[in-house]
């Protein structure tokens, strides 16, 4: 389950209902899913996508996703540092970024344009969608270890602009 942190009101949301509510109010989507029958989070992709496909298909016609992958990221990933330097610097996308967090944890982190910068602290079976141009930054959690679903609607769009902070 997400927590949430809002380190300029010394404030920490661990409640589903509030932590929802409160990313509502921040635009961003925030679900917990179960798959619809039990899979390991060790299988492959293609049976990790067939277990979620009611909620994958859902999220592609509601948000004109068109295709989903598995991404597998642990500190056996080749050059995982300088991938991680990449994500942990403050960027948008063209595209939404979303994620299904199938194993692992790892936190987003939200600066939002007329607000405190909080984050969001997501695990097994959170699903979040930050829109297309909020500035956020990315890292793991320190077992440095997240698979996870990704959605895109196109995946040139989720190149990252890196901005000035």
């Amino acid at each position: 389950m997400a927590i949430v942190n809002i380190p300029d009101e010394n404030r920490t949301i661990t409640e589903t209902a509030e932590i929802t509510q409160f990313l509502e109010n921040a635009g961003i989507d925030y679900e917990i899913w179960s798959p619809a029958h039990q899979v390991e989070a060790n299988a492959p992709a293609d049976q990790i996508l067939a277990a979620y496909a009611g909620e994958i298909d859902r999220l592609k016609a509601s948000g004109g996703y068109v295709t989903a992958d598995v991404i597998d990221v642990s500190p056996a990933t080749p050059g995982l540092d300088e991938m991680l330097a990449k994500f942990n610097r403050e960027h948008t996308h063209d595209d939404d970024e979303v994620r299904f967090i199938i194993e692992g944890r790892g936190v987003f982190h939200i600066h939002p344009e007329n607000g405190n910068v909080f984050s969001i602290e997501v695990a097994a079976g959170d699903l979040i969608r930050v829109p297309s141009h909020t500035k956020h930054w990315f890292n793991l959690c320190s077992e440095r270890r997240i698979r996870a679903i990704r959605l895109f609607k196109d995946p040139a769009g989720w190149t990252p602009r890196y901005t000035e902070n």
